[in-house]
């Protein structure tokens, strides 16, 4: 069984959401995925990383999510995507990873675990307090959000919870571009999973993006990539050659449970 995976890599306008919608959705217009695919856009892909919550946080209609359901129903795909929530309106935000499927409907929900306190994340946001999975083409996927790439510990507990599938999504700056193609690489060998990393390209007005989108396979071989320009990757994962390998290979098999986290 194979699932088409589709990798979105795009320069998001500073803190216009519309002017961003309009974008993604003339992109998938262009290069349409099959029905059935997995389509993945980065973090915060309608504002770009911002602190400033009146502009990043959606109205209580939630129109960037109202957008992404309306996509993947026109689509028939599995949609994911990073919004932000603020519920209610005086409350710190929540940096979320969102699916929707081809029925318009929410598949998973997922808040970011590790605010960006570099950034000064942890003072306007949340931190999440569930690794979430979610079943899309025969996989068990689990989605994460930039930062969260740097704590192994995490993916560990999606991977014992079923995940094959991780997706990160990202705003990750092209002064660590070195770290994000290392931890990814890192993720999917040390879980025997497929991964996919979505970040932008471009700049805003605290830093510059390089892109370097990509997929990779449970041995930590790229299949797909991109370079720093705005561009759409797109691969075919194989269930059972992942299957194959976790057999053939238990490396999972052997992991003493005494020292990891318990899914939560």
């Amino acid at each position: 069984m194979a699932l088409h995976v589709v990798a979105c890599q795009v320069d998001i306008v500073w803190e216009e959401p519309e002017t961003n919608c309009r974008a993604v959705a003339a992109l998938l217009e262009a290069t349409p995925p099959p029905r059935g695919s997995l389509v993945v856009l980065p973090e915060m892909f309608a504002t770009g990383f911002s602190m400033n919550l009146a502009a990043a946080a959606q109205s209580p209609e939630r129109p960037v999510e109202r957008f992404m359901a309306a996509t993947a129903a026109r689509l028939g795909v599995c949609l994911v995507g990073g919004v932000v929530r603020r519920d209610p309106p005086a409350a710190l935000g929540l940096n979320q990873a969102v699916a929707f499927g081809p029925d318009g409907g929410e598949l998973a929900r997922y808040s970011k675990i590790h605010p960006f306190s570099f950034a000064g994340e942890d003072r306007r946001f949340a931190r999440g307090g569930e690794v979430v999975t979610f079943a899309w083409g025969g996989f068990a996927v689990a989605p994460f959000v930039c930062y969260d790439l740097r704590f192994p510990e995490v993916f560990r507990v999606a991977t014992r919870a079923g995940a094959n599938l991780l997706v990160v999504i990202a705003n990750w700056p092209a002064a660590r571009e070195a770290h994000w193609l290392a931890l990814l690489a890192a993720r999917a060998i040390e879980n025997q999973a497929y991964v996919i990393g979505v970040n932008r390209c471009g700049r805003d007005p605290n830093a510059v993006y390089s892109g370097r989108s990509r997929v990779l396979d449970p041995r930590g071989e790229v299949i797909a990539e991109a370079g720093g320009a705005p561009a759409v990757l797109e691969a075919d994962l194989d269930l059972e050659a992942l299957l194959t390998y976790r057999r053939e290979f238990p490396v999972l098999r052997d992991l003493d449970p005494r020292f990891l986290p318990e899914a939560r």
